[in-house]
């Protein structure tokens, strides 16, 4: 029997064929890599929720011992509510934090893993405090006296009050470590608020910051778009950085509101 002539060219593939196959290809690769950014995303938030809620568990159980907030910060400089050094010139070590005590066996703030994935440079201020950053104006301190904590008895509404947010630091030379969560506006010891402050919350979660209230429960926000103001040559707005709920009176941060 006589083979037809047009055998081999039956049997293979075309070029627009080939260019079909190879877009589909790459269609799937884009969708894969995309879904697989969208699961690590939502499981690192998932982390990030935890690490929180044991940072506001912690507080609160300090609040029930000492009958205040644990203290932002010491006089001399060497404690910090994530830890503490021998001299402020010496690192950060993680287990003798204020907090260090209520955060189980490892006495350590959990590290948030979407953090350390926008983390640049080597010069943070203050490592230790896991990307997280506490209300230190307000609940770690009072206007009228910056290492005097509050109390809970101080804070009007508990669930409407930062007590810890996601934080970073937009700086010239990136994206920083920073352990406070400052509110809009500096605050006088009459409680009179002054001029910007640069913001810190960072909305690294698909363009949200997550909180941690004063009554201890999680949430997702949104930032308020202001984030003008930086002091140290970064950019807000590209970071992701900014301030969250009403700006009047320091909104959140202000536990009188």
């Amino acid at each position: 029997m006589r083979k037809s002539s047009h055998y081999a060219s039956d049997c293979g593939f075309t070029l627009v064929e080939l260019l079909v196959v190879v877009l589909i290809i790459a269609v799937l690769a884009v969708l894969g890599f995309q879904g697989y950014r969208v699961a690590r995303l939502r499981a690192n938030q998932i982390v990030s929720t935890t690490n929180l809620r044991q940072l506001a568990t912690a507080n609160l159980l300090y609040a029930t011992d000492h009958s205040t907030y644990a203290p932002a910060g010491d006089p001399a400089n060497l404690i910090r509510w994530h830890g503490g050094r021998a001299s402020v010139t010496a690192k950060f070590d993680p287990a003798k934090g204020y907090l260090s005590e209520y955060l189980g066996e490892s006495r350590s703030v959990g590290i948030c893993p979407e953090f350390k994935e926008h983390l640049t440079g080597s010069d943070s201020w203050e490592e230790g405090s896991g990307g997280y950053g506490y209300n230190s104006i307000y609940i770690g301190g009072m206007p009228q006296d910056t290492f005097t904590p509050n109390r809970p008895a101080g804070v009007n509404n508990p669930a409407r009050t930062l007590m810890f947010a996601t934080t970073a630091l937009a700086k010239a030379g990136g994206l920083q470590e920073y352990a406070s969560a400052d509110p809009p506006k500096e605050v006088f010891a009459s409680w009179r608020l002054g001029g910007s402050l640069q913001p810190s919350v960072h909305f690294r979660f698909n363009g949200r910051a997550l909180v941690a209230w004063c009554d201890g429960h999680i949430s997702e926000e949104l930032s308020n778009g202001n984030s003008a103001t930086n002091f140290y040559g970064g950019n807000n707005q590209e970071a992701k950085i900014g301030f969250c709920g009403p700006a009047a009176n320091n909104g959140w941060w202000n536990p009188r509101n």
